[in-house]
């Protein structure tokens, strides 16, 4: 019995990945006894891919992560080389940040970080099976033999499910390069009912930075000054270095192309489904004939490494023919490889199979999340390892879930298009996917969520405390702009003019002269001095809510027409055949998804406005709605 009550936790992580390490720590932050398992504690929080955290709508992901306190804002902020926003041409919706990564360091802080996470125990074991009672998880057993038992589990496996590598024509089962594949979980997984698919991604191979010749190439400098991750994080102390940049060119595609008759990809070795918008260069120079060029990043590993990861260059490719291919590239002409790049497939969930908390519909207190649902990318993993981790625990308690609506959060949007209108390829965020962009900016993410995650327990105080001291502010500052009217005297008109900066005609607030494209906050800092101590995160909200009031007031005009139709729940036991009105392919698709609410059986492929209306109909005779 003793054994077995050190063995029972109320949450069971199953893989230490990105997604895998935020769903234990959110789990152990709000104080479930947890449990992370994984196949090798040496590659916890391991980038198996390009190093680097961030992009264009996965920075998003990254500071929603944050502001619920999860812990891959702070870790690349603390381990970050290279720091950039994107977009910056462009309105502060779309802006995004992306910080290259020292790898090594990177991964030791977040493992550093798991044990030093109170209520959270972290073991080496391979998970071949998982304990189920009926329809309901209890547990897990390993490779080992040790069972371990819990009131919830949550499985990220990432590429592991049955992973097979690819380089060349030859082939191999391994979860990445270097570490075993899981074969026994994908087969507990399917012998339970759930539906398997498979996918494909792939890396690049890793060059030797001593045989570059940088000198022929074109930096890309960090910003100045480096902008971090975390909304707690107060200044980039580190030392920061370049990536460089270099392109692809006609010797290059016809090297590829006399490899294609030993390409995985094309002599149908691989089966799974690639990723769209991250193809391997093989892949490029087929899609995109007319293309003479390629970019290429490249990308140092770290501080204490000659590695560069040459961004762009996914191959899975024969080795003879990748180095034959680096050597044709401008500056790589005398390169070495120091590890090939390759091709990865692996299972899948099909993730119409979940309830939009990342809980399986088939298995009760079973939770899914990261790339076993279809994803790809360390954001897209960590978001929704957090939001399992969180409501696992929720669950592991009896209390109530949490949800993040699209009109919310960058982390709603992805799994409710998740768990929606399912995947047939590898998923990756992108702004555009957002219909509420606008209101969803990476610069509020605080604004937006600390408060939701502080009132279920995952978010710290210190954290909370500073949203609210950071809202005080902007209205402090809002009610200043407010009080300072200027009249259109000779002294007003020519100060104006001296900070060039059109007259007035009638008198004006503060706030009614930023209203002006010309006009930026720091112009009113000579006009009113009180306003020279206003921090520059706090100008910047306020100048963002004074320039897009009219289009955000809009924007939550649209917001509260949809949320009418988010509030309205379909109850779980609902029989779609016994509703008259829907089509027979809308019944399939209701009872494969099974929706929570009418806003989401209204975006769910192929269903018209006429069942929705259906739906309501019946619900109201029903007294349901």
């Amino acid at each position: 019995m003793g054994q077995e009550m050190e063995n029972t936790f109320d949450v069971i992580v199953i893989g230490a990945g990105h997604a895998g390490c935020e769903a234990a720590l959110a789990a152990a932050r709000m104080k479930a006894k947890t449990l992370l398992l994984t196949i090798n504690l040496d590659h916890i929080a391991f980038m198996s891919c390009n190093p680097a955290v961030g992009g264009l709508g996965k920075g998003h992901l990254v500071k929603e992560l944050d502001a619920l306190d999860g812990e891959m804002g702070r870790n690349i902020d603390a381990t970050g080389i290279q720091f950039k926003v994107l977009n910056t041409k462009k309105g502060p919706a779309v802006r995004s940040t992306r910080i290259q990564a020292d790898k090594m360091k990177y991964a030791l802080r977040m493992k550093k970080r798991l044990e030093e996470q109170e209520g959270l125990q972290v073991r080496q074991g391979t998970v071949e099976r998982l304990i189920v009672d009926g329809a309901t998880v209890q547990g897990v057993e390993t490779w080992w033999g040790e069972k371990f038992f819990g009131r919830a589990v949550v499985v990220t496996t990432g590429t592991f499910l049955k992973g097979l590598i690819h380089v060349g024509l030859e082939q191999f089962e391994a979860g990445r390069m270097g570490d075993f594949s899981s074969v026994g979980l994908s087969q507990c997984l399917k012998d339970l009912g759930f539906e398997i698919g498979r996918l494909k991604t792939g890396t690049c191979p890793r060059i030797d930075g001593r045989t570059i010749d940088f000198s022929r190439l074109e930096p890309q400098y960090s910003d100045d000054p480096p902008k971090p991750f975390s909304f707690l994080t107060r200044g980039i102390t580190g030392r920061l270095v370049p990536c460089y940049m270099t392109y692809t060119n006609e010797a290059t595609h016809e090297v590829i192309r006399s490899g294609f008759d030993r390409s995985p990809l094309f002599t149908g070795k691989i089966k799974g489904t690639g990723v769209r918008y991250c193809p391997s260069i093989e892949d490029k120079i087929v899609r995109f004939k007319e293309r003479t060029r390629h970019r290429i990043f490249l990308e140092p590993e770290g501080l204490d490494t000659q590695e560069y990861y040459p961004n762009g260059l996914s191959t899975s490719l024969p080795l003879d023919i990748q180095i034959k291919m680096l050597r044709t590239v401008y500056g790589l002409e005398k390169v070495e490889i120091t590890r090939p790049g390759y091709g990865i497939e692996y299972d899948f969930v099909y993730p119409t199979q979940l309830y939009p908390t990342l809980e399986t519909k088939r298995i009760g207190n079973l939770f899914l999340a990261g790339q076993i649902n279809g994803t790809t990318g360390y954001e897209e993993a960590g978001a929704q390892g957090l939001m399992a981790g969180v409501n696992a625990a929720l669950r592991s308690r009896d209390e109530e879930i949490f949800v993040l609506g699209r009109d919310e959060a960058y982390i709603g949007v992805m799994i409710d298009d998740l768990v929606t209108k399912g995947v047939d390829e590898p998923y990756r965020m992108f702004t555009s996917r957002a219909e509420h962009r606008l209101f969803l900016r990476e610069d509020n993410a605080d604004l937006r969520l600390t408060e939701k995650g502080y009132g279920i327990g995952v978010v710290s105080k210190e954290r909370y405390d500073a949203v609210v001291d950071k809202r005080r502010k902007i209205e402090e500052t809002h009610e200043l702009l407010r009080s300072v009217r200027l009249k259109p005297t000779k002294g007003t008109l020519e100060r104006l003019l001296s900070l060039g900066m059109e007259g007035i005609k009638n008198p004006v607030t503060l706030e009614e002269l930023l209203k002006k494209p010309e006009v930026v906050f720091d112009n009113l800092k000579r006009i009113d001095s009180r306003l020279e101590t206003v921090e520059e995160d706090i100008a910047y909200q306020v100048e963002l809510n004074v320039k897009y009031r009219g289009y955000t007031e809009r924007q939550r005009d649209m917001i509260e027409r949809t949320r009418k139709l988010e509030d309205k729940k379909i109850p779980s036991d609902t029989r779609y055949e016994e509703i008259s009105g829907l089509s027979k392919e809308v019944i399939e698709r209701f009872s494969k998804v099974k929706p929570f609410s009418l806003g989401q059986a209204s975006r769910i492929p192929g269903v018209t406005p006429a069942s929705i209306t259906a739906l309501l109909v019946h619900f109201k005779k029903k007294g349901i709605i």
